[in-house]
């Protein structure tokens, strides 16, 4: 295969291991797992794999001073705070209907950017806001049967935070690469809800094969394997593409959703899942 179809696939793998994680998320829930203790291991495990990889591939690098800070920052506020508010939006949603909402973090983004740079604002972005914001509202008013209101201002929520991670780590993006980045964020997350979870009372290891087993997928499967795969596909396809390609992710959860967990799937979610998404694709296009 030439370069092109493998990083085309490899952005494929990457958000389908993505999408996997509200599933498993919903499957740590029902195995009794706390969200720190959830959290704190997929993050430590992934972090470990991730700076395998790179150690493996002589990638690793070492962040010092102001950038070793503000990737500290990322992790243990920015990160943590979405994987969160995502994983405490499972307990109010369908794992497809949260992964629909948080993909409206670009729309966010948009917002961020106008109010710092208004110049930047053009039609095709408000028109992609819109359709963000409409899809949600859609969603919202019309399917009661996965929406409940405190779990999409959760989601929400998720979704802000999310995309003001991705503003602050585009600048610092400028003098350090995304994997290195990533390899300092992910135990920076870890450790957040490490603390959190010893002050709460609620972290305690996995006690059965099954909690392990999800908890190991979801580091592995759902963090660390789409983390890797996503970055070997933009090397071959450009961010941009990839970011686009990407949006098949919230659709991934919807399906596995449907299949593994029996969630319902209405033609109000569909049409408001597909609103979100080519409001998404609008704004990379734009972006790119």
């Amino acid at each position: 295969m030439d370069d092109e179809t493998i990083g085309v696939a490899l952005v494929v793998a990457s958000a389908i291991g993505f999408g996997t994680l509200g599933i498993f998320g919903v499957l740590a829930a029902e195995e009794g797992l706390s969200i720190p203790t959830v959290l704190a291991l997929r993050f430590a495990i992934a972090g470990l794999v991730v700076w395998a990889v790179l150690w493996l591939r002589g990638r690793l690098r070492r962040l010092r001073g102001r950038m070793l800070a503000i990737a500290f920052a990322l992790g243990a506020v920015g990160y943590a705070t979405q994987s969160g508010l995502y994983f405490l939006g499972l307990e109010f949603m369908t794992a497809g209907m949260v992964a629909i909402v948080l993909y409206t973090y670009p729309a966010f983004v948009v917002c961020l950017v106008a109010v710092a740079h208004p110049d930047r604002v053009t039609t095709t972005l408000l028109i992609a806001l819109g359709l963000s914001i409409g899809g949600v509202a859609l969603i919202t008013g019309a399917d009661p049967a996965g929406a409940d209101p405190r779990g999409i201002l959760v989601v929400l929520g998720a979704a802000l935070a999310y995309s003001l991670y991705i503003v602050v780590s585009q600048r610092a993006l400028e003098t350090v690469d995304a994997e290195t980045l990533t390899a300092f964020v992910l135990p920076a997350a870890a450790m957040s809800f490490v603390l959190f979870g010893a002050g709460t009372d609620t972290l305690a290891l996995p006690s059965t094969a099954t909690a392990w087993g999800v908890t190991l997928a979801i580091a592995v499967v759902a963090t660390a394997i789409p983390v890797l795969t996503f970055f070997a596909g933009i090397t071959k396809v450009g961010a941009s593409r990839a970011s686009i390609i990407s949006t098949a992710e919230p659709g991934v959860t919807v399906a596995l959703g449907a299949l593994v967990l029996g969630e319902p799937v209405t033609a109000v979610t569909i049409v408001g899942g597909a609103l979100v998404v080519t409001g998404v694709v609008l704004i990379q296009r734009e972006g790119g």
